[in-house]
Formats: structure tokens, sequence, C-alpha cells
């Protein structure tokens, strides 16, 4: 038998053409291939790509260029800002020292950080003093600010220094106070910041002082994380190195305060008439046209800037011999010219003669306001609508509780004549029932034709006394659940025996809060006086641009030592005298001197942890200025109709808008709230007096907003009815009115239910305040049916805060029933 062979097997050569080369190392991808993982996407954004058809075009010297255009431009501004320190008549670098603990003396600080450059000083006179030194190895001049532990001490410190240096103790911990000071700085805005600890070499073993300097640490980061080092000031070398930072670092700034032109008053006096405050011009340029602001005195015009020197040495004399060079009234820098504003605070009332928008009195309407329209005033809507076929011998009372032109039999019946056209709109669609309805009804939300039951129904009328206690147990269970559920934070409730037309006449409808036309011709009668004189800026955003532009050019150079004489009015001289010198002089903007309605966003501090009632007195704040205020909190945001709802109380985590009557400010400045302690009634005059600084309490931050009188604030209050009887869709509604003329004169607005019902008034039954009203849905029989009612309320004037002058109150407006909360 032959042999089984294996079958052929074909033949393979070897693959040499299949080799997998490495890939090409390149930090940049080629343009091709760019272009392929781009897959035609017009932007990409990997990463050398340039994104600009100018970029684009440019070449690679251009490139190089162009960064080095930039690079010098930079080093152009930084040489510009440092040249105001730079020379010997340089500006000073101002240093607050701001002891965090007990223990700690800004005095004994300065003294430490001097006696590492060998440069012996004697502390001033004055504990808080400015206290200027001349460090001769960096060739700088530091002015020290040492305030005591006092909080708007050290604010007024920390917003005019260029570095900040908080100490902190190797023994004690910073307490609760120190603790509020460093939100406050932060919070305010505050330059370059540096922190030291002080005696620790008095930690034993010395083993654990890296321990005490880390745990510094941490706690300082959590204030300001961009802290890398806590230095030991009781070393020489740490304090070598702190006066180096000093000398040798640009400081940051802050922004709000480089837009204006400042300087610290190191020397007040007074020349007859006239204050003189005496100090180095910072920021902008000073002009004498503009009006500056003066500590806690308030705002003063400018008589003159004159040069005012620091000592030189002639030459020619020895070392140890001074010769002062210094001329009683130096060189004129600045006058004012025409230019120069005035201190008026209001439009002149000439400007305010125009007559007046006519107006229709609440005690001669017929009707509610809805939006901007005024329905149901005819005549013949006046009185209830009778139907056609009564009962012989029925009263004009019982003819009010038939609901319709239906009855079982017709021998008892008469025709009755009506006047009135009978026919009447249907109703529409209703939008959201939460006060914001949408604008989807094509006519106006008159009431609908009379309804009628499937069958007919007695309905018996409640003597007055029980009706009373009904009335009472209802309301007591509302306020129970209200208590547990804030659904409803605007609910007022009316009383039995006073008319709703009478007590709420200056209240409309809205059909939505958000887009509704606010007619404020309406509102003419009741603005405060002078609210028609506010300053009115049309657009804020361009106005600020010019008057910021304006503040760049001009003015006393910064970096000069001047003398600036004030125009002090006479019936201030003496009280300005008596209270105590100012620490800083800040120049005003245009128009900042002049009132007009602010708005400042608020957000309450997560340590007040109570709600806070709107018009409660406050202490604000923003920039250089302090004011007392009552402002009035509403909801933020921008709306079509610039209509924003009224806030009672401000609840914890929430922000909201503060509105006042005040000076303008030109841009956003963080603001800073704080709740003065209430005093009894017998120490309310001296109440300035009695007022430690240290018992402010820090209670919100916030930012200032676009002033604007047109804004309106809408109060809302909501009035409740009880769904008495249910049929589908059909609902009797009791305890929202209480008499039928009330139904009447509020018929046309939209009710709506807390379960997201809405609907409108029908007609009124009785003479209780009973109606019928149709929901477009089925109501619930705990539901509550619900109507909302809006008045404009107005903001209340601010005055600044002037410690030790009386009559430190924020003052009331004209229209005082606006401010009564219901």
């Amino acid at each position: 038998m032959a042999p089984i062979t294996a079958p052929s097997e074909a033949h393979h050569h070897r693959s040499t053409t299949k080799v997998s080369n490495k890939a090409f190392k390149t930090r940049h991808s080629s343009k091709s291939a760019l272009k392929d993982r781009a897959k035609g996407k017009v932007e990409s954004f990997e990463k050398g790509s340039r994104k600009t058809p100018h970029q684009q075009i440019m070449s690679k010297l251009d490139r190089r260029n162009h960064a080095k255009q930039i690079r010098t431009n930079k080093s152009v501004e930084r040489a510009k800002e440092e040249s105001v320190f730079n020379g010997r008549d340089g500006a000073p670098r101002i240093v607050a020292i701001v002891p965090l603990c007990e223990d700690v003396q800004g005095s004994e600080v300065v003294k430490q950080l001097n006696s590492s450059v060998d440069v012996e000083e004697e502390a001033p006179l004055l504990d808080a003093a400015p206290w200027r030194v001349e460090i001769a190895r960096f060739k700088q001049k530091v002015q020290y600010l040492t305030p005591g532990k006092d909080l708007l001490e050290c604010m007024d410190a920390c917003r005019t220094a260029d570095f900040v240096m908080f100490v902190l103790s190797a023994n004690e911990e910073v307490d609760e106070f120190g603790e509020q000071m460093l939100r406050v700085i932060e919070s305010q805005g505050v330059s370059t910041v540096l922190t030291g600890v002080h005696n620790l070499d008095s930690v034993e073993p010395a083993k654990k002082r890296p321990d005490v300097v880390k745990s510094l640490k941490s706690f300082i980061t959590h204030f300001f994380a961009t802290q890398e080092k806590v230095h030991d000031l009781s070393s020489r070398q740490d304090c070598s190195n702190v006066i180096r930072s000093l000398c040798t670092t640009m400081p940051k700034g802050i922004r709000w305060r480089e837009d204006r032109s400042w300087m610290v008053a190191e020397d007040v006096r007074w020349e007859g008439m006239n204050a003189v405050v005496t100090g180095v011009v910072r920021g902008r340029g000073l002009k004498a046209d503009r009006l500056v602001q003066v500590g806690d005195w308030g705002d003063f015009q400018i008589e003159k800037i004159t040069a005012a020197p620091l000592e030189v040495r002639k030459k020619g004399q020895r070392a140890d011999a001074m010769a002062v060079d210094m001329p009683e009234d130096g060189d004129v820098l600045e006058q004012p010219t025409e230019d120069q504003e005035d201190l008026a605070e209001l439009a002149p009332e000439e400007m305010m003669e125009d007559a007046m928008p006519a107006s229709v009195a609440p005690s001669e309407r017929k009707a509610v306001l809805l939006d901007d329209h005024e329905y149901f005033d005819e005549d013949d809507r006046d009185q209830l609508e009778v139907p056609k076929r009564l009962p012989r011998g029925t009263s004009k009372y019982q003819a009010a509780w038939y609901l319709g032109d239906v009855s079982d039999s017709g021998s008892d019946m008469e025709d009755v004549e009506l006047d009135g056209d009978d026919d009447i709109d249907g109703l529409q669609a209703a939008g959201p029932a939460d006060g914001h309805f949408d604008d989807i009804m094509a006519e106006p939300t008159e009431a609908g034709a009379p309804s009628e039951y499937p069958q007919t129904e007695a309905f018996n009328d409640i003597a007055p006394d029980d009706e009373a206690d009904q009335i009472e147990a209802y309301r007591k269970q509302r306020r129970d659940e209200a208590e547990d559920d804030r659904e409803f934070p605007d609910e007022i409730e009316l009383h039995p025996h006073v008319a709703a037309r009478e007590r709420l006449a200056r209240y409309r409808g809205l059909k939505s809060l958000r887009s509704s036309t606010w007619d404020t011709t309406e509102d003419k009668p009741y603005e405060p006086e002078e609210f028609s004189r506010l300053l009115e800026i049309s657009d804020y955003k361009s106005a600020k641009n010019r008057v910021l532009k304006e503040a760049l050019v001009g003015g006393v150079k910064p970096g000069t030592r001047v003398n600036v004489h004030l125009r002090i009015p006479s019936d201030q001289i003496a009280v300005l005298r008596a209270s105590a010198k100012p620490r800083a002089l800040f120049s005003l903007l245009r128009h900042e001197h002049k009132r007009t309605a602010v708005n400042m966003s608020i957000s309450l501090s997560s340590d007040y942890e109570k709600p806070l009632r709107s018009k409660e007195e406050l202490l604000v704040q923003c920039g250089s200025r302090r004011l007392v205020i009552n402002p009035l909190f509403s909801q933020g945001g921008n709306t079509p109709n610039n209509v924003h709802k009224f806030d009672r109380y401000l609840h914890p985590g929430r922000t909201a808008v503060a509105s006042f009557i005040g000076p303008v400010i030109w841009g956003s400045v963080p603001c800073l709230f704080f709740k003065r302690p209430q005093p009894s009634e017998d120490a309310i005059e001296d109440l300035a007096q009695s007022i430690s600084n240290q018992t402010l309490q820090p209670i919100a931050t916030g930012t200032s907003l676009p002033p604007s009188t047109n804004r309106v604030i809408a109060k809302r209050i909501i009035l409740t009815g009880h769904p008495y009887k249910i049929h589908k869709k059909l609902v009797t509604v009791r305890y929202m009115f209480f008499n039928t003329e009330d139904v009447q004169y509020f018929r046309a607005l939209q009710l709506w239910t807390k379960r997201g019902r809405s609907g409108f008034i029908k007609e009124a039954l009785g003479t209780h305040g009973y109606f019928k009203a149709t929901f477009d849905g089925k109501v619930n029989p705990m539901d509550s049916v619900a109507v909302s009612l809006y008045k404009r309320v107005w903001p209340r004037g601010a005055v600044a805060w002037r410690p030790g002058v009386e009559g430190n109150v924020a003052e009331e407006v004209v229209g005082g029933e606006d401010m009564v909360v219901e």
C-alpha cells in the first residue's frame, strides 16, 4: 500500500516591506497634521496655532518684535509707578502695622524693624500719628501707621496703606476681635500683605518654634492664601528681610483707590477760617476743582494747593547742623477755576417747576389699577347686576342672592329691565400663580358672566358674631401653618370692619411682575419731596468712563508733598476744631457729592444668623465713605420693566439689593455693613458719644451697583381667602373681603392658589364679601385662594457718619406711610 503523504504547503517570502517605523518626535505637529486633526473645524485650539488672521500672516521676526514691544511697555509702566517712590522728594512707602493679639504693640514692632537696618528714630508723640523714617541702605522712605486695636481705626489705616503687616503673637491666640478685623480688612480691599510673629524667642524649648510658625502660617493662609512666610520679628535677619521687601516690592494697590487722588494726613492745622492738610499726593493727580473728603469731617472745597517741601540741608554746612529751608507758604501749585464744583447735593428747585402729570386720586378711583389701565370704571358697572327675572316682592338685598336667570317655575317671576349691557367677555387662560403671570390674555381681565349651579342651593347668611369667631379660628390655623412653612411671606389680614378699597387704595395689580408696564404717573403725588431733585444718570456706563478718563489728566503730580487749604463753612468750624483730626484725604470724582438713589448688593455673613429687617438702621462703609442708612431690600437682577419686589427681611444665605438716597459712587466699590447697638430711650441724644467702635458688628458685605432713580421697588401684599364651597372649577371664596364694594373694586385682579391654580372673580355674593370665582382646574379643599397687590415704596435718605457729632441718625423721608410694613 502506498504511503500517505502530507499536502504540499505554499511557499512564503519574508515580509521585508512591512516595517513599523518609530513616530517622528517633535513638540509641534506639522500644519497638515493640525489640519487633519481639526477635521474641518473652524476654531482649532491646538497648542501653537495662531488664533487671529493678523497672527497668521505675521512672520517669526514680527512676532518676536511684537513680544518685545509688550515687554517694553510693561517696563515703562512699572518704571512710571516706581517713580513715585524714587528721588529725594519721593513719596514714602506707607506701611500699616495691625496687631491681632493683646500682647502686641505696633510701636515695638516698628522699633525692631528700624533697628535691623540701623535706623534710630524717636516715636511720634501720638500713638496713631504717622511715623516717617528714611532707610539709607535702600534709599527709600517708609511711613508707618500704628493704629490701636480699634476696628474703624485699623480700617482707616489699611485703606490708605501700600503694605499691610499683620502681627501675630507666639504666646496668645488670635481672639474673636482679631479674626473680625481680618475679615473686614480683607473685604474692604487691601494692598500687599505681609505677616510677622512677635515674641517668638520667648517660646521654650527652641525646637518648638518651627511648629509655632507653621501653625500661624496655616491660620493666616485661611484669610490670605498667597502668604508664603511668617516672619520672625524677634530675629534681626528676618526684620531686615521685611524692610528689604517693603523697600523693593512694588505694591499692587487697590482698584477703587487708584482711580482717585488721596493722601495720608501728616498734619492738620488751622489758618483763620481755613483748615490746612499736609501730605503726599498719591493715586491720580490732585485737582483744585474737585471736592475732597477729609476723613469723617465731610466734603469741602479747595481754596488752593501749595507746595510743602521737606527740610533740606544747605551746602557748606556740617553734618550735625540742620538748616530749615521750608517757607511758610510754598509755591501755589493749583488753584480752582470756574469749573470748580459746589457743595449742592440736590438740583435747584427752579429746574423742577415742570407741571406734574395728571393722575387719578385713589379716593376718586372706582376700581383697582391693573398694570397701566383702570378697569370697570364705567357708570353702569358700579352697581350689582340684577337678574332679569325675580320673584314678586323680592327686595334689592334678596336679589343679590339669585345666581342667574333660572327657576323651577316661572309663575312667580316678573320681568326686570336692565339698563346695562349683558355681553361680558369670557375668561382666558392664565399663567403661573406665583405672582409672575404671563401676558397671554388678549382682552382686559374683566369678570365673566354670572355662574350657574346645576341646582338651586340655599345660602345661609351667618350672624356677625358667629362669623367673627369663625374668622379668628381660621386665621389662627393659618398663622400656625405660616410659622412652619413660609410660603406666603407677604400675606396680610384685613380687619372685617375696615374697607379694603380705602386701606389699599395705593396698591395696584400686575399681570406679571417682570414684564407688566408700571405707570409711574400714579406715584408722583406720593414720592418724597426731594426725589425729583436727585441726580439722574441715563447712561451710567458711558458717564462713568468719561469721569474716570477725566481724572487721568491734570492736577498736582503724584508724589508731591503739598498743603491743601480747605474752605470750611463758618457753622462747622467750632465743631471740627473740637473733633479728632482726620487720618486721610480723598479727592472725589466729578458729581460724587450729588445725591441720587444708590443701590448696593448685600449678602449676610455666615456669622450673623438672624434675618435682617428692611429699613433697619445700619452703618455702611463704601470706599472712603461711611454712611448711616435705613436701606430698602429688594430682589436683584435685570427685568424688562425695571420693577423689583420689595423684601421685608433679608434671610441668611440670600443676596439682595439695598437701596437708599445718598451720594453718587462711580465704579464697583466694595461695601461693608455694620450694625450698631440699640441705645436706650434716655441715651438717644448721646448716641454718638456712647458707642464705641469696637461694639460695631460687621454683618454683611456687598458691592456698589449703578444708581438709578427709575428703579421701581414694588411692595407686595397677598390677600388670602378660604374656598368655602367647591363645585369643579367654580369656587365660593370667603374671608378675603368683607363687603360687596371691596369685591367689586378688586374684581379685575387675577386669583391664584398655593397649589398652582389661577382664576378670576365672577360675581359677588351677599354683603359679607363672599364671591364666586372660576379657576383653570379643580381647587383642592385644603388650598388657599390669594390675590397679589403692589405699591411703590421709596428709599430713605442717608447721612454721613461723624463720631462725636450729634444728629448722626439717618433722616426720615416725606411719605412716611410708604415705610410702614403691613
